[in-house]
Formats: structure tokens, C-alpha cells, sequence
């Protein structure tokens, strides 16, 4: 089956996987592993049928949905490959979140510019992600948490493999344990497809880097909402299967490619760098409180209102805290963490995130305004006004450049089947897992070759 050249749909991703099973019915089951807060069900394929696992999960963010298609791209690939399913069964979840990637449909044909993506985009609130874990697993509210938890501890998997994607930046991977070797093996994958790595990632600003674009995730740790937003090191499903001795993967693709992320060199200066971004997501977080202000008394009758207004407040609650950490002229409060040492890669990181907090923002404002029956004289002409400023400064003064599908889900797919031989070979030489004797006589898996 050719790959896509653009981005499935929830009902595409289920159709193509059952005519993927129906050619190779020996080799590939589809069934649901569970369903979704609207009753969707949530697909599990599988390929192969040995006793080791790995699990895939794919759709996470309602606004990534890269994933759906990079799972598809695996199965073909790992099913080409006999000695990828040599004693491994591959579990790919197609969307866990398949309510959120439905919202996103106005989009995720196309066209492809940041103007429709930003108008457009849904992406739900911090508690109504899936693989957050707010007040641990046994209090796990949502069922597509509750299918993700269920599914780890019943296959234990050696690797687990969560992808994302960026919107604006580079491709980068999080993990939870060092697999020498990565960092060179995703070098050279970006290389081929001309794909920029980012070396100074936002998400992972203050985590230990195992090597260029590749980042340790630190054990989860409980924290206020406004940390827990900006910093992944929360109870999460990607930490949960490490009592069964699971290496968890989060490998990040972008959409549009910008080529600063990857200049590790030292900047000039610095803090005024900081000082234009600090002073434009000030300037941005302004206008939207205003704007919101003005649109909360017209939202009582938009339907599932509270939906779209949950992300939006979490963003306005975590942009004056970035505001204040990244403003190098604020004297830092009790428990603030100083910066590290910044390069160009992180200064371009910190900028493009200081942008995608107000773009999106503004876009899930944009969605409850259209809705609303009534709307303030002017608001939608100022949110479009914020929108068409912001995707411009991403356009002319980032470069960002659009990245084909096709070429974002070949990233995503060798980054994966990277991380699952290395995986794989150092999952055999640690011999047996705890509950699970004779682990460690499975034969290695051969290396990838492309």
C-alpha cells in the first residue's frame, strides 16, 4: 500500500489497517483494545507473534497526527522484514485520542500553511491528554488513559514508543534510558531526509542531553499545573511500564522545519534575544486575556465550550511564568530554576515556543468565536490580525518550511525501528527481567539496514 500523502483521518487509519490485515491475515490482527469519552473505538494492531513486545502509541496530541501514519508505515515495514518480528509481536495503538484528532479534520488535508493549521487548531486541556497521569494510575480518569495502562501491564513490552510531532522546529527523541548509539543513528536519518535535529529543545530545557537531539526524560516528580504543562517529568504513561522493565521512546517529528534549532554555536547575545521574546509573549498573553474577557459572557450557549476554553486557560497560566524564567532583566523568585547555558539552538527553541503558546491560543479563541452566536465588535479581526502576525514571523524571520508527510512519517519510522534494535540488543544482554526467567536467550535482532 503506497504511503499517504497527507494525514489520516481517525475512520482512515482504521480502514487501511483492516485492509492491511485482510492481505495478511497469517501475519496481522486488528481488534479494539478499548474506546474513547464519544464511544470511538481505540485500534490496536498487531504484527508478528512472539512472545516479546513492543507497543506503539500513536495520536497522543490531538494536533500530531503524524503518528497514525507512521504506525501504518510500520506495520508494512516490520511485516517486509521477517527478522523484525523474529520472536516480537508489534502492538501499534493507531490513536489514542481519536476525539481530538476528529476535531482537527478541518485541517489535516490541507492546505498545508501555517495560517489554516493555526485557525483550525484543537488540542485539549493538560487533564484531557491521555498519557498524563494528574493524580496517579489507580485514579486514572479517562478511558483512553485507562486502555493505555491496561495494555502495558498486560504486555510488559522491552520498548514502548510514543510518537509525537512538533508543529514548528525539529525532530528530537525522550527517553527514559540511554541507548548509545541513538543520537548518531538519528544524525544520519536526518541527514538523508534532510530533516532538522533540534539540540536545544524547549520541552527538555532543563533535562540531561544523552547526545545531539536525543534527551533523558528525569523520573516523575509531583508538581503544581503550571509546572506540569511546561515540564513532562510528571506522572505519565510513558514511566508507568518501568516496573516491568520497559524502555519508553518519544520520538518527536516536525511539520514545519525550521534549520535554527540545529545551531548549537554560541549566540551573541543572548539576552537580547530573550528580551524580544520575553516582551512579545507579554505583549501576546495581554491581548488574549483581553480578548477572552471579552468573549466569555457570549459562550454560555457554544456547545462543549469548556472543551476549547480548558487549553486556553492553561495557556494563559504557564505564558506569564515562561515569560518571567526567560526574561533575562527578572530577578528570579523562590524556587525558580536559573537557565543553562544557552545556545543559538535553544534561544530558536525558546522563540518558536514562545510563538506556538500565542498561535495557539489564539486559534482555540478563533474556534469559541466563530461559535459564539454573538461576538464583541472586533475580536475576530484582532484574533486574526495576532494570527496572521505570529505565522509570518514563523514564515519570514524563523524560515520555517514545510515538511512533506511523506517525509516527516520515513523520519518517524526509522527513528523507531532505530530505537527498537538497539533496544532490542541491549534488552537481550541484560539477560532476564524481573517475573520473566529466559528473557535473555531470545536471539538479538539483526541491525537495521536501510
Amino acid at each position: 500500500m503506497p504511503p499517504l500523502p497527507r494525514y489520516p483521518t481517525a475512520g482512515e487509519l482504521a480502514a487501511r489497517a483492516a485492509a492491511l490485515v485482510e492481505r495478511r491475515a497469517g501475519d496481522a490482527r486488528l481488534a479494539p483494545a478499548g474506546t474513547s469519552r464519544a464511544g470511538e473505538p481505540l485500534w490496536l494492531l498487531s504484527a508478528g507473534h512472539g512472545e516479546r513486545q513492543v507497543l506503539v502509541v500513536a495520536g497522543p496530541h490531538a494536533n500530531e497526527p503524524v503518528g497514525g501514519a507512521t504506525a501504518l508505515r510500520l506495520a508494512e515495514r516490520v511485516l517486509a522484514r521477517p527478522e523484525l518480528t523474529d520472536g516480537v509481536t508489534w502492538n501499534l495503538l493507531l490513536c489514542v485520542d481519536p476525539d481530538g484528532l476528529r476535531r482537527n479534520e478541518d485541517w489535516l488535508h490541507g492546505p498545508y500553511t501555517l495560517g489554516n493549521y493555526f485557525r483550525h487548531f484543537f488540542r485539549p486541556g493538560f487533564l484531557e491528554q491521555p498519557e498524563w497521569l494528574p493524580d496517579g494510575a489507580a485514579a486514572a480518569a479517562l478511558p483512553e488513559t485507562r486502555t493505555l495502562l491496561r495494555l502495558q501491564d498486560e504486555l510488559k513490552p522491552f520498548l514502548q514508543v510514543s510518537l509525537h510531532g512538533v508543529d514548528v522546529g525539529g525532530g528530537f527523541v525522550e527517553i527514559t534510558r540511554d541507548l548509545p548509539g541513538l543520537d548518531r543513528r538519528l544524525a544520519r536519518t536526518a541527514a538523508r531526509l534532510g530533516i532538522p535535529r533540534e539540540l536545544g529543545c524547549f520541552d527538555a530545557l532543563h533535562w540531561p542531553r544523552l547526545g545531539p537531539a536525543v534527551y533523558l526524560i528525569p523520573p516523575p516528580s509531583r508538581g503544581d499545573l503550571a509546572a506540569a504543562i511546561t515540564e513532562a517529568a510528571v506522572e505519565s504513561t510513558w514511566y508507568h511500564p518501568h516496573r516491568h522493565g520497559t524502555l519508553t521512546a518519544v520520538v518527536e517529528a516536525p511539520m514545519w522545519g525550521v534549520a535554527a534549532v540545529e545551531d548549537d554555536s554560541e549566540p551573541a547575545d543572548a539576552a537580547a534575544v530573550l528580551r524580544a521574546v520575553t516582551t512579545t509573549l507579554r505583549h501576546d498573553t495581554r491581548l488574549l486575556e483581553l480578548l477572552l474577557t471579552r468573549l466569555r459572557p457570549h459562550l454560555a450557549a457554544v456547545p462543549d465550550a469548556a472543551r476549547l476554553l480548558a487549553p486556553v486557560e492553561d495557556y494563559l497560566l504557564v505564558c506569564p511564568g515562561l515569560a518571567a524564567d526567560w526574561d533575562p532583566d527578572t530577578v528570579a523568585g523562590p524556587g525558580a530554576r536559573p537557565l543553562p547555558a544557552l545556545s543559538n539552538a535553544h534561544l530558536a527553541a525558546l522563540r518558536i515556543a514562545g510563538l506556538r503558546l500565542a498561535l495557539r491560543t489564539a486559534g482555540l479563541l478563533r474556534r469559541l468565536a466563530r461559535a459564539a452566536r454573538h461576538v464583541p465588535a472586533g475580536t475576530l479581526t484582532e484574533l486574526d490580525r495576532l494570527i496572521d502576525q505570529r505565522c509570518a514571523d514563523y514564515r519570514d524571520s524563523c524560515r520555517a518550511r514545510w515538511i512533506p508527510v511523506a517525509l516527516q512519517t520515513e523520519f518517524q519510522t526509522r527513528v523507531v525501528l532505530d530505537a527498537f534494535e538497539l533496544a532490542a540488543a541491549q534488552d537481550t544482554r541484560a539477560g532476564s527481567r524481573s517475573g520473566e526467567p529466559g528473557w535473555g536467550a531470545q536471539a538479538v535482532v539483526p541491525m537495521h539496514r536501510e
